[in-house]
């Protein structure tokens, strides 16, 4: 049997480990735009290297004394951010994540707002982790709050529902983190099973008793299925699993990918369970309030690339594919992807930045309220690549300085040295 593992309302849950009197009230976990990064002080960075597949590398430690009207309402009295996780008592009043904050402090008026502390849920979500690791021979971090865990030639079928009933009371007695597992042969209905099966539950689900299980449910709820694809769907008057299993002609002409898809719905997709594999990627981005000053947008650049930079010396990598992406007030956006065959080192990170940003801010009169890179493409033994001859040695010379920087930040702090670009006019 294949197992799913999901923390309900995980972030929430955490604030609740270390808050008990949050149990049983209306809660809400909110982020904003993230003020830190482009602050002139001191921020006390932490790489976190192995997090899963969706998990941030790099996240910041929070000052717990800051009330969420410190990080959430303006000088002018707005306030700003999201709900990102919401307690199940906040259901009745509607708040949905993605809700305003605020409009949900107007939808539920005994709202408890808590800022988000990501390097505490990393940090927990690891724990957690390394607890799993003794319990399930071969487990798999899908993300900071879910796992995959395979417990064939460990667990016997038929002990499977006594097995997961008796870990997720363990979970619960020494984490304090309610958790819902479900389990059968295919480790997307195991997924399915736990979506269906919150809160603080255990199912399992069989192989024969697959299509009972699943036929009713709607498409939008399968793990894979998007909008576009449901969309699709829809207009062919497909409405349940069930009769999207009828009609595998519908996603095979979506290819492989598709022909994957209804091997997954139908259970028999047969997908191992991976306990590590390659990163393919580290991004960083920001929301922000809009910024007009193209002098601060650079100065926000140059930060990014930094941070990202730092990360990617730190976990050993060299990246070929850069991305980027800026959005505009008024909903428009620019993004372009450039490949560059070179030796990374921190000063061609920030240069290559700086570039792209100037070929895709065609709008100069509209501000920005967003910035986002992305690298991808690393150099390894199956992916190897010939660096330019014509930068090398200039690469090879910014790279032991890279490593340099990279040893002083370690013992020091990420911001301990930065560019005179950084400074706030």
């Amino acid at each position: 049997m294949k197992i799913h593992l999901d923390l309900d309302c995980y972030f929430v849950s955490a604030e609740r480990t270390r808050d008990p009197r949050l149990k049983g009230k209306p809660v809400v976990v909110a982020k904003g735009s993230d003020k830190r990064i482009f602050a002139n002080y001191k921020k006390d960075g932490v790489i976190l290297g192995d997090t899963g597949a969706f998990n941030s590398v790099l996240e910041f430690k929070n000052n717990l004394d800051r009330t969420w009207r410190d990080e959430f309402v303006d000088e002018d009295g707005a306030v700003r951010g999201i709900v990102i996780a919401k307690s199940y008592e906040t259901k009745p009043y509607g708040i949905k994540t993605g809700t305003p904050l605020k409009d949900a402090l107007v939808m539920c008026p005994g709202l408890i707002v808590l800022p988000s502390d990501h390097l505490f849920y990393q940090e927990l979500s690891q724990r957690l982790k390394s607890f799993l690791e003794l319990k399930i021979p071969l487990l798999e971090q899908y993300s900071i709050d879910e796992f995959f865990g395979d417990l064939d030639g460990w667990i016997r079928d038929d002990d499977t529902l006594e097995f997961i009933t008796y870990l997720r009371d363990e979970i619960m007695d020494r984490f304090d983190l309610p958790i819902t597992i479900g389990a059968s042969k295919s480790k997307w209905i195991a997924k399915l099973i736990t979506d269906k099966t919150k809160p603080f539950g255990v199912k399992v689900v069989r192989e024969g008793d697959i299509d009972d299980f699943v036929d009713s449910i709607g498409i939008d709820e399968f793990p894979g299925i998007g909008r576009a694809v449901s969309k699709k769907l829809k207009s062919y008057y497909i409405n349940t699993l069930g009769e999207l299993k009828k009609r595998p002609s519908l996603l095979n002409s979506y290819g492989k990918m598709g022909q994957d898809l209804y091997k997954r719905i139908c259970g028999i997709d047969n997908e191992p369970i991976i306990a590590h594999s390659d990163r393919r990627a580290i991004n960083i981005s920001r929301n922000f309030k809009a910024v007009l000053n193209r002098n601060e947008i650079q100065r926000r650049v140059v930060i990014l690339a930094r941070y990202l930079s730092h990360t990617i010396m730190k976990l050993g990598l060299n990246p070929t594919t850069f991305y980027c992406k800026i959005r505009y007030e008024h909903g428009l956006k620019n993004s372009q992807s450039i490949t560059q065959d070179r030796l990374f080192n921190e000063r061609f990170m920030i240069d290559l930045a700086l570039q792209i940003l100037d070929k895709l801010d065609t709008h100069k009169s509209y501000k920005i309220h967003y910035i986002g890179f992305s690298v991808s493409n690393f150099t390894n033994n199956s992916n190897q690549k010939t660096f330019s001859l014509l930068d090398y040695q200039e690469d090879k010379k910014q790279s032991i300085l890279s490593a340099g920087l990279l040893k002083i930040r370690d013992k020091y702090g990420v911001d301990v040295i930065r560019y005179g670009r950084e400074s706030i006019c």
